[in-house]
């Protein structure tokens, strides 16, 4: 039991964290802070938090568990925000996507990385932002990566892992520059192309969004996420990420060279790769 867990920045994951555990019996108060009021006092009309305080360090005052899900740019600033006010069994989590950022945060934040950070991201989402996009089944069957650094205590690793469990998530461990390096390739650059594609076809000539059909929407839906979060992330994680993009123009160019030779075997034999590749995923992802 989690007796006060306080969420800075209550949206979607936020949100939907705090719903999950009500709905398992796995917290008895939570706590919310952000910038935004209005944002917090959505939040509670919804039943998602009990009470919030606008100043952080008074908002994890008290609190076991802190859970941090702002934008990665805020994350030092986040972090020094919160330090005068958290108490010292209390443990430190977040749900951010790039964890290399996170230690950084916490070196210039707290001098050190301390003992009860444990970093961590939850392999879930919508293209939705916001408290009002929450819900409680949100992590039911998806994976939380847990990327502890050397010096965490272990109580407060598992900790962590007993909260994302309740949640209904599975969890993982890896490092943080691996789990940078794999979600680079998995999550940032699908994001990343999709903007494109989207940017790409909107600025065509005779409105050509009006003819697209259930193929485009599906590509392009997490086109709809959090600018403010992608940008972030792409600062961030900017040398994996730029890697990956390099990677896939290489890719881009070859498929470009392949259909200009009108080489139908080549075009016939990598589609098939990949569809095989995305069907073994699908089966994999049912079980």
């Amino acid at each position: 039991m989690i007796e006060r867990l306080c969420i800075v920045g209550v949206g979607l994951i936020g949100g939907s964290l705090a719903r999950a555990l009500r709905r398992a019996g796995a917290v008895a108060e939570v706590v919310g802070t952000s910038r935004r009021e209005a944002h917090l006092l959505r939040a509670r009309e919804l039943g998602v938090i009990d009470r919030f305080l606008l100043d952080p360090a008074e908002a994890v005052r008290g609190a076991d568990v802190v859970v941090v899900c702002t934008p990665m740019g805020a994350m030092e600033a986040v972090f020094r925000a919160l330090r005068p006010g958290l108490a010292p069994d209390a443990v430190l989590t977040d749900a951010g996507s790039v964890k290399q950022t996170v230690f950084r945060a916490a070196r210039a934040a707290f001098g050190r990385v301390p003992p009860f950070l444990v970093p961590a991201h939850p392999i879930a989402g919508t293209e939705h932002s916001g408290v009002e996009a929450s819900f409680a089944s949100l992590f039911e069957g998806r994976r939380v990566i847990l990327t502890p650094g050397d010096a965490a205590a272990p109580a407060a690793v598992d900790r962590v892992e007993a909260m994302w469990r309740a949640a209904g998530a599975e969890t993982d461990r890896m490092a943080p520059d691996r789990h940078d390096e794999v979600l680079a390739s998995v999550s940032h650059l699908p994001h990343l192309l999709a903007y494109v594609l989207v940017d790409l076809v909107a600025s065509g000539s005779g409105d050509p969004l009006r003819y697209a059909a259930g193929g485009f929407r599906d590509f392009s839906r997490i086109a709809s996420s959090d600018p403010v979060m992608w940008r972030d992330i792409c600062l961030e994680n900017r040398e994996a990420i730029a890697g990956r993009l390099d990677a896939f123009q290489a890719r881009i160019g070859e498929l470009a060279a392949l259909v200009r030779a009108r080489d139908g075997a080549a075009l016939h034999d990598r589609f098939a790769r990949a569809k095989g590749a995305r069907d073994t995923y699908v089966e994999g992802s049912k079980r």
